[in-house]
């Protein structure tokens, strides 16, 4: 493990192909799950819900040689209730030495559960403050790796990883993800050799004797998982500046990165570089960088992945994709959270979606288009995949870190949405809703981020979010063209899903949606089209420009839809000619047969069925079909009067 992960770090800095870019989804997936995994079992305590966190004043003392915590954690905290009690949470291995009230010490129970249950000296009121300052000291609990001790060219180096629930393991808080602590202050005392990180800004560094004083303020709403330490021989450098963009300009922050000296070299500081212009992108599309009073940047650390802690990253990495998607973050996942873990594709999808916008706009639309197909590729490699999770799919971190399905298909139904409403409309709503203060740096669910959707797009999402969020499966279009007159064309759209029954979500019965459709004239130009399609065998007349034909129909030039196996042909088919044309028996479980009008003979018959496969071909008007499996067909039937399609279900 060690060894991938310096060759990891290796290859970080010496830079990526092409093909590794692509696939850094599936890997930014694996090392989330791997975070995840070891914490699902943890579930919100009761026994906190009666109070929210307000401020905390963190106060460790650690040494990277030696694996162990020095804590005197100052939590202030509002009654939601009448309590005499307030219960934090402190993996037992870590012992409690004292609880206080300023200098009076209060009397408390450290049970085996982790639940640190401290007597209050008089019944606290609703709305009202407490403060408490608990002191505990001991070695972390290994369990959950929370907490690191770990080397880097062969120096020690201490860091922590808590998300989602890993925080009690290391200092006392409440782990659930409704609460967020208002402000917090952060003091790390460790070896003078050694430099330290938290989150937010540093504002001082006091020397005592041969060990230094790290005092980080942090003013914005934070999760408990998000608050971060890491101490080792850091290099600090100072990248530059970001921020300044839009209009009126947003604010300028700098952008501070702690690296191992032995990474402190032209090749990373070329990676870093990347930063400034990738961060100024993110403030045009989707407003002010959240933290812009303090810093952003990044923290090198020895896990495979990166981790999103707000205002720095910690990172096993410096490539261009992982930079983008762990400061995407900072606005979906650190700014609006998502509320519950059904609604995990509102951070990860959309974060993914931003690194897809990212290679748009510096590598150009060839690329951006590849990368899209690329995701549709995976996506339609497994068939079902719903975005909200259900409560049967919650114990299971592989389907909640699935990079097939709330990464990617999160990221391309995010893009649908893009291409259904329009760059300015959907960027505006991914304004709205970041800057909306019922959610800004609080909780988001499903339902909110659709409401925001909606009302700058003037119209109902609900039929597109039933189909593409909630339930499973995506079309496969079979779309006939024809020039049906001077300076017309005529096109048909048919459709079959690639799931047709599904216990759990229900199926899609039609995707009615916009379908992108290019027709190439016969003067060298071409048509790009938005044919909304809400039914099946659906017929557009276009008018063309004066003294053109069309030569060919392609579906979906820019890969902006979720499909796969779909078929646009140009022919000199009439349509009604699929009007006239008879399949028969349907459905049918051995032979079918085709009758066709008296001027037409047939040519060709081929069975397509739903993964866009040809099954079956022919040039017989009675067909065996008894090998086919059950399911529904597309079928094409070339004659010469042209082509007809119909729908075919084998039973």
């Amino acid at each position: 493990m060690k060894k991938v992960t310096s060759l990891f770090l290796l290859l970080s800095v010496l830079g990526f192909s092409q093909n590794f870019e692509e696939h850094k989804t599936e890997r930014i997936a694996a090392s989330e799950m791997k975070v995840a995994a070891k914490k699902m079992n943890l579930k919100v305590n009761p026994s906190t819900q009666n109070y929210d966190l307000t401020y905390g004043k963190l106060e460790f003392d650690v040494d990277p040689n030696i694996y162990n915590i020095n804590g005197k954690v100052t939590l202030t905290f509002k009654a939601l209730e009448d309590i005499n009690t307030v219960t934090f949470e402190l993996s037992k291995p870590l012992i409690v030495s004292s609880v206080k009230k300023g200098n009076t010490n209060l009397n408390f129970v450290h049970n085996a559960n982790g639940n640190l249950i401290i007597n209050l000296p008089t019944i606290l009121t609703t709305g009202n403050n407490e403060t408490v300052e608990i002191n505990y000291n001991g070695a972390p609990s290994f369990t959950n790796d929370a907490f690191t001790s770990s080397t880097h060219n062969n120096v020690p180096i201490i860091y922590t990883l808590s998300e989602p629930y890993g925080s009690i393991d290391w200092w006392p808080c409440k782990h659930d993800l409704n609460d967020k602590l208002e402000s917090i202050d952060v003091y790390i005392t460790a070896p003078l050799q050694y430099n330290s990180i938290s989150n937010g800004l540093q504002v001082s560094r006091i020397i005592n004797g041969s060990n230094a004083t790290t005092h980080f303020h942090h003013n914005y709403p934070i999760p408990a998982y998000l608050v971060a330490i890491a101490i080792t021989n850091y290099t600090i450098k100072n990248t530059g500046t970001a921020g300044g963009n839009n209009n009126p300009p947003t604010p300028t922050f700098p952008i501070i990165d702690y690296i191992y000296p032995e990474f402190d070299n032209s090749n990373t500081t070329n990676s870093l570089a990347k930063t400034i212009p990738i961060m100024n992108f993110f403030e045009t599309k989707l407003g002010a960088y959240p933290f812009n009073t303090e810093k952003y940047g990044h923290a090198q650390f020895s896990w495979g992945g990166g981790m999103e802690h707000t205002t720095t990253s910690f990172m096993g990495s410096f490539d261009r994709s992982l930079i983008a998607h762990e400061m995407a973050h900072q606005w979906f996942g650190n700014k609006v959270t998502c509320g519950s873990r059904k609604d995990v594709w509102l951070n990860e999808g959309l974060t993914e979606y931003m690194s897809g916008c990212l290679i748009q706009h510096l590598d150009g639309t060839a690329n951006f288009n590849s990368w899209k197909s690329s995701k549709i590729s995976n996506i339609t490699s497994d068939k079902k995949g719903n975005l909200y999770l259900y409560d049967s799919q919650l114990t299971d971190v592989n389907r909640i870190f699935s990079s097939l399905i709330t990464y990617d298909k999160g990221a391309m139904v995010t893009h649908m949405l893009r291409y259904i409403m329009g760059d300015t409309n959907f960027f505006q709503a991914l304004q709205n809703y970041l800057n909306d203060p019922i959610l800004a740096y609080k909780y988001a669910l499903t339902p909110q981020f659709q409401t925001h959707l909606e009302t700058v797009h003037g119209s109902s999402l609900q039929e597109f979010f039933n189909d593409w969020v909630y339930k499973e499966g995506y079309p496969i279009y079979t779309i006939g063209a024809y020039n049906s007159g001077i300076n017309q064309a005529k096109i048909k759209i048919d459709q079959i899903q690639s799931i047709t029954n599904s216990s759990e979500t229900g199926y899609v019965s039609y995707f009615e949606m916009p379908v992108p459709i290019r027709l190439t004239l016969n003067n060298g130009t071409y048509l790009d089209l938005k044919l909304n399609n809400t039914f099946n065998g659906q017929l557009f007349t276009i008018d063309l420009p004066a003294g053109t034909a069309v030569t060919q129909v392609t579906f979906d030039p820019n890969k902006d839809i979720i499909s796969k196996g779909s078929i646009a042909s140009l022919s000199n088919e009439n349509f009604e000619l699929s009007a006239s044309t008879n399949l028969f028996p349907n459905p049918s479980k051995d032979q079918v047969n085709i009758q066709l009008p008296d001027t037409a003979k047939l040519q060709k018959v081929r069975f397509i069925n739903h993964l866009g496969q040809e099954v079956l071909k022919t040039d017989q008007k009675e067909i065996n079909i008894n090998h086919l499996t059950n399911g529904l067909y597309q079928v094409l039937i070339q004659t010469t009067e042209g082509n007809a399609h119909k729908k075919f279900l084998k039973k």
